[in-house]
């Protein structure tokens, strides 16, 4: 053995001690997975702008309906019929209500995602072995946008950041996701 291999022996074997970094997953494969999610329910985290947290369940009809039930309170998040309504417990009025076209998260809701469109992605990087992915309403920046969070093998969803039209952030970060669920029409109904 020279000396040269032995002065990269240990370079050799400090490199070989840490994993090697996993690759970015390609964002065709995110909107394909995000295109196939049909049906979804996972227990969720919720850190909200306050820095205050709310847990809960949330259901998943993609297109365009998505249910937040929170834990130990009657609020309330519906996306359903173009709107997405916010109930909140401690008043007796009716939801406040958004179009959801004016919100990032149509962009996990939509009926078909294309990740590849121009200027929709904003950012798109590897951390820790998840790939994290910034998008936006290409034609209303304004409108705020959406930093999801995915891990490979399979491709899943494990967490979601709204930036909406105020900068305000709210972080979602989910439980075990079970898909294929069954979720009645009625779940989805704002009234």
């Amino acid at each position: 053995m020279n000396i040269r291999s032995l002065a990269l022996a240990p370079v050799l074997a400090l490199a070989m001690a840490f994993p090697a970094l996993a690759d970015k997953i390609p964002l065709n494969e995110i909107s394909n997975y995000l295109n196939s999610l049909k049906t979804a329910q996972a227990a969720f985290t919720q850190v909200n702008p306050d820095g205050s947290i709310s847990t809960g369940t949330v259901y998943i009809h993609r297109p365009n309906r998505v249910r937040f039930e929170y834990k130990g309170s009657k609020n309330l998040v519906l996306a359903s019929a173009g709107q997405v309504a916010v109930y909140d417990g401690k008043t007796r009025g009716g939801p406040q209500q958004y179009p959801l076209s004016k919100t990032p998260l149509s962009l996990i809701l939509g009926p078909n995602i294309n990740l590849g469109k121009a200027r929709m992605v904003t950012g798109y990087t590897e951390k820790k072995n998840t790939t994290v992915v910034t998008a936006q309403d290409p034609a209303h920046p304004e409108y705020g946008n959406i930093q999801m969070v995915f891990t490979a093998n399979p491709t899943q969803l494990r967490q979601w950041v709204v930036k909406d039209d105020a900068g305000k952030r709210t972080t979602v970060i989910l439980g075990d996701m079970r898909t294929g669920v069954s979720i009645p029409p009625s779940k989805f109904a704002i009234k």
